[in-house]
């Protein structure tokens, strides 16, 4: 064999080395942090700036594992910062189970009941059940902001006037009636596509869109009711982007409240923010798509 055939295959295998030992020295990462702009910045400068407003909103994407042990992260950060002055939030809870979720908290009923009555989301266990310890742990307040499904269901199908026509014991886990339909641009052209498929096929893409704003002005109420001091609210990431949502109803309610949102997305390469998400929030937990997922 020549000598440029033994040149040749050395320098192969020597690229083909340096060309594994690249791909082993990668270091896989969980997630990275972003402002507005697309900017990576650091965990500590992110809580910096989530301490500062009267609401904190997290838009989660529900089953990814790593926005959630982040979101309890938050929790734990703002409340060394806060104390007792924090208050928490969460979409997952509808707003009649309340005082179930005093009596857990307080010790008077088990978990095992409170799980059994709060009609706890499917994935609670796994997502949600962390942040519920903390904050029972630490005594702090927990408030079920999201209208009872059941209004929402009736919504979609009589539309939002027919909420006049409940009883009072009804209109106490409601915003105040008359509710202000604040359209959402976003909302309206999900529903009018899930309208012609699935379960939702022939469904009234207005009477969806009002259902998802009762969720909204729901929230949006229950937030400015109990907002004393800080408030940290977690809801899907549909509810609070492009500042829409829970957030034109709470500044209704509570004019002048100042508030940032974080939003969740998932992209194959997280070394920096895609621009279709740009705009969408004040800032960004970017997780990789093969991230494992809950459900």
């Amino acid at each position: 064999m020549s000598i440029h055939k033994h040149l040749r295959r050395f320098l192969m295998a020597t690229a083909l080395l340096f060309g594994l030992d690249a791909c082993a020295q990668k270091t896989p990462e969980a997630y990275k942090l972003y402002d507005h702009a697309g900017k990576e910045i650091t965990y500590q400068s992110l809580i910096k700036a989530l301490s500062e407003p009267d609401v904190v909103f997290i838009g989660e994407m529900h089953n990814c594992v790593v926005t959630h042990w982040l979101e309890l992260k938050i929790l734990q950060s703002l409340h060394a910062i806060h104390g007792e002055k924090l208050e928490v939030g969460m979409e997952m809870f509808e707003a009649d189970t309340q005082l179930i979720i005093d009596e857990y908290l307080n010790n008077i009923i088990s978990g095992d009941r409170f799980e059994e009555e709060a009609r706890i989301w499917p994935n609670y266990s796994t997502d949600y059940a962390p942040i519920v310890y903390y904050v029972k742990d630490n005594r702090l307040p927990l408030i079920a902001t999201n209208v009872p499904r059941r209004y929402a269901n009736v919504v979609k199908n009589r539309g939002m006037a027919y909420l006049d026509s409940l009883s009072s014991d009804a209109k106490h886990y409601l915003p105040p009636l008359p509710i202000r339909y604040v359209a959402n641009a976003n909302a309206a052209s999900g529903f009018a596509l899930m309208g012609l498929m699935g379960k939702s096929k022939g469904a009234d893409p207005e009477r969806m869109a009002q259902a998802q704003a009762i969720k909204d002005a729901t929230m949006g109420w229950f937030i400015a009711k109990n907002l004393h001091g800080k408030f940290l609210h977690f809801n899907g990431s549909y509810h609070s982007d492009t500042q829409e949502g829970i957030i034109p109803y709470l500044l209704q309610y509570r004019p002048g409240t100042t508030f940032t949102t974080i939003r969740a997305v998932r992209q194959e390469d997280i070394s920096y923010l895609e621009d279709d998400y740009k705009g969408l929030a004040d800032y960004y937990i970017c997780v990789p798509e093969d991230m494992t997922t809950s459900y």
